[in-house]
């Protein structure tokens, strides 16, 4: 019994900080819920509003979509070539382990500042840079063409070297020697070794950081929010951001719940393909045929 009494804090914050409010969402999706009115039930009305009758929905997903299949290929690409490096038995090794993850321990919001700062089409270093050389920069943030860009070349610097490259470096660490000495003896070079002993003896680890990369990326908000508030002209409206602008600044929040509950269904979807094409490619140690 004092093990259920121990647990009883936790699980009361599960309940009221997580369960509760996911009820609650679902339970809102079907008012027409402004928090200053009564509330009023209207069944689906919220969903095919969303479908049919929201513009900003189907942009939205759209550049989502967009800035995922972008961030999501070079994110992994570039978090498995850097684990790859590190994973060298190389002196300072640790201290360039410890560089490449400091952008990921900064705060998103001081990170977003910070890149404004970069990019400012003026006053920007990178602008100035570029003007060194005869190159006339862009408005980064401020072009309607290269706000996506720009924001897919923030993502990566500070997210390249973040978990993802971790977790590809624990998985590279957990690839038994052997299996590359037996290769060797094989006559396999290096690109023969990593196709065919590293890339499937690390394959469980890139699905995970695969679903993890797709739902981040989905779930872009923070860095839009603060460089660019969803502009120019909506360039940079994510779907996250439209939940946000509905539920907190039109305080529409039976129709801001609506959309989460639609954003939350796509992410299911993405992870059930994933996890079912995953059994094509994923190999895991030990499992028999």
């Amino acid at each position: 019994i004092w093990g259920y009494i121990l647990l009883t804090p936790w699980i009361v914050g599960l309940l009221i900080f997580w369960i509760g409010p996911i009820l609650a969402s679902a339970y809102f999706s079907v008012l027409e819920y402004d928090v200053l009115s009564p509330s009023k039930f209207i069944g689906l009305e919220n969903y095919i509003r969303a479908f049919t009758g929201d513009k900003q929905f189907w942009p939205s997903f759209g550049r989502t979509f967009y800035y995922s299949i972008v961030v999501v290929p070079l994110g992994l690409f570039g978090s498995l070539a850097l684990a790859i490096l590190l994973n060298q038995k190389l002196k300072a090794t640790n201290f360039f382990r410890t560089i490449f993850f400091l952008p990921h321990l900064t705060p998103a919001v001081a990170l977003a500042l910070l890149w404004v700062w970069l990019l400012h089409p003026t006053v920007g270093p990178v602008n100035t840079a570029l003007g060194w050389i005869g190159i006339d920069g862009p408005g980064w943030l401020t072009s309607k063409d290269w706000a996506i860009p720009a924001l897919i070349l923030i993502s990566l610097w500070s997210g390249v070297g973040g978990n993802g490259m971790l977790i590809f470096l624990a998985g590279l660490q957990g690839v038994p020697q052997e299996l590359y000495e037996a290769a060797e003896i094989d006559g396999a070079g290096p690109w023969s070794k990593f196709r065919n002993v590293t890339l499937p003896m690390i394959s469980p680890t890139l699905l995970f950081n695969l679903i993890l990369g797709i739902i981040g990326a989905l779930k872009v908000f923070t860095l839009a929010f603060v460089a660019t508030n969803g502009g120019p002209s909506f360039a940079t409206w994510f779907y996250a951001l439209h939940i946000y602008r509905q539920s907190f600044e039109y305080f529409r929040m039976g129709y801001g719940s609506a959309l989460a509950w639609i954003f939350v269904i796509v992410l299911m979807a993405f992870t059930y393909i994933q996890l079912t094409l995953s059994r094509r490619w994923v190999y895991y140690a030990g499992e028999k045929d």
